[in-house]
């Protein structure tokens, strides 16, 4: 990023650390809570990842953030602003990125940010070294000509988080980004994303993901409209050291190993990895109901590191069950290695184009 006044820069007003506060907040639709009770604070320069299975309730707590939706109960302040009393303020102090960005896909891309940028209020003649510098941030420079509708799914979420960035927010919220966007071209959204937070903007990155909740600074998990935890991924990964088992060298006893493990007492979730079956025990479980299903099998049993998707399925109170009728009704598959698939020296082409 440039020296001076950045694309990042918050608003003259932005004091302390604090970007976001919620307190005691509540959402209802016709009787059903989305969201109970919420209490959190989200810092400056941090990036938060907002985690939780689908219909959790993240999109409804980031449209509350940004004004566009009120709580049922409760408070929650933005960059100093009032979500309720302060509505127009916090439309200006917030950037907002939903799963599917309005873009129009029969606009260029610089026709689309000039729209966004007479849309935020803002003289789309007098930012061209806005633009410049949001184009070169987002890489799409080579592309204002090119359609909105023939980008491909990265380049739209790129797009859409310059279009998201136009008025220099303070908190910048972004709902799925990572949806339906190949591997690089999310790692260029990470990117972007950390020179941000570098810079001093909050930013809340929502995922049902965990792979990429594990890589933000900290995370409230949300699970049926409740908040589970507020703390570094870390944090919670940790609480499962030493409860992390893989029952090895079990052939084809697989499924009948997963379900007898899930069956004992101490094991609150397990799924079956490779050649082998993953295990993780309850807290305070000891290792002797699982030591003794490894040896009445014949499996070898091996400690392993925890994951932060163990941690996630043992706060919300473990995994299904391990029988599936549909598995039931198959035969097990043979396997000769940890290995599904191998490639090399692959290529295609289509035309003058080499796609891989």
């Amino acid at each position: 990023m440039a020296s001076g006044s950045t694309i990042s820069d918050p608003p003259p007003d932005q004091t302390g650390d604090v970007a976001v506060t919620i307190t005691d907040l509540s959402k209802h639709f016709g009787g059903v809570p989305a969201l109970q009770d919420l209490n959190a604070q989200i810092s400056y320069g941090c990036l938060t990842g907002l985690v939780g299975p689908d219909g959790t309730g993240k999109t409804t707590l980031m449209r509350i953030l940004t004004g566009l939706l009120t709580p049922s109960s409760g408070h929650a302040t933005v960059a100093g602003f009032d979500v309720v009393d302060d509505n127009d303020a916090i439309h200006v102090a917030t950037g907002y990125m939903p799963q599917r960005f309005g873009l129009y896909e029969d606009l260029s891309v610089m026709e689309n940010m000039r729209l966004y940028a007479q849309l935020r209020g803002m003289n789309a003649d007098g930012h061209a070294d806005l633009f410049a510098e949001l184009l070169d941030f987002t890489r799409l420079a080579p592309f204002t000509g090119r359609l909105a509708g023939k980008l491909s799914g990265g380049m739209k979420q790129k797009l859409g988080l310059a279009c998201a960035l136009m008025a220099r927010p303070a908190v910048l919220l972004l709902d799925e980004p990572g949806v339906g966007v190949d591997p690089v071209s999310r790692q260029d959204l990470w990117r972007m994303v950390q020179a941000l937070t570098d810079e001093g903007m909050a930013v809340v990155w929502s995922t049902a993901y965990l792979d990429e909740a594990e890589r933000c600074d900290t995370v409230l998990l949300l699970n049926e409209g409740q908040l589970s935890y507020d703390g570094p991924p870390g944090e919670l990964t940790a609480r499962l050291t030493n409860r992390s088992f893989r029952l090895e060298q079990v052939g084809d006893q697989r499924r009948a190993v997963l379900a007898e493990a899930l069956n004992l007492d101490s094991v609150g979730d397990g799924v079956i990895q490779g050649a082998g079956v993953r295990v993780v025990l309850r807290a305070h479980a000891g290792t002797e109901q699982i030591s003794a299903l490894a040896d009445r099998v014949g499996a070898q049993l091996r400690a392993v590191p925890a994951r932060f998707e163990d941690a996630f399925i043992d706060l919300l109170g473990g995994g299904p069950g391990g029988t599936s009728a549909l598995a039931e009704g198959l035969s097990p598959v043979e396997l000769a290695s940890d290995v599904a698939v191998s490639c090399r020296d692959l290529t295609k082409r289509f035309g003058d184009f080499t796609a891989t």
